[in-house]
């Protein structure tokens, strides 16, 4: 798999069938979307920065690890950046594996590892017109 960050839409039917695999029983994915509320403000956007070449280098250790960890268990990882509209997807993360406890345990790895290790930072746009940079989220 190759990790990406992309500008587009996130094709979820594309992720998830570049993570199959004819040696694996489940093929799961976590799927991060853009809220309309955060801490009882009113979020109408979010808008993602990277350090992308960087980040490309962290979501393909992290993809590795994975494989490292549970054996025959894969990871792709998509994170879009730029401006995002509430209810547009974010993140997409697509795991393979043998067996569906494996490919959990990958997945919540995945994305608690994406939001700590990977150098995007978020700024949500308010409904009052005004904003924040949210760390670690």
């Amino acid at each position: 798999m190759v990790s990406s960050i992309v500008k587009e839409s996130i094709d979820l039917t594309e992720v998830g069938e570049s993570a199959s695999d004819p040696g694996s029983g489940a093929v799961l994915t976590f799927s991060g979307t853009v809220r309309n509320n955060h801490r009882g403000r009113e979020v109408v956007a979010i808008e993602y920065h990277v350090y992308e070449s960087m980040a490309i280098k962290e979501m393909d250790r992290l993809e590795s690890e994975i494989r490292e960890r549970w054996s025959k268990t894969s990871a792709h990882i998509v994170h879009r950046v730029g401006y995002l509209n509430v209810g547009e997807t974010s993140v997409l993360i697509a795991v393979s594996s043998p067996h569906r406890a494996e490919g959990f345990a990958a997945l919540r790895f995945a994305i608690d590892s994406l939001k700590e290790r990977v150098p995007i930072w978020k700024k949500e746009i308010y409904a009052d017109g005004s904003y924040a940079w949210i760390e670690g989220s």
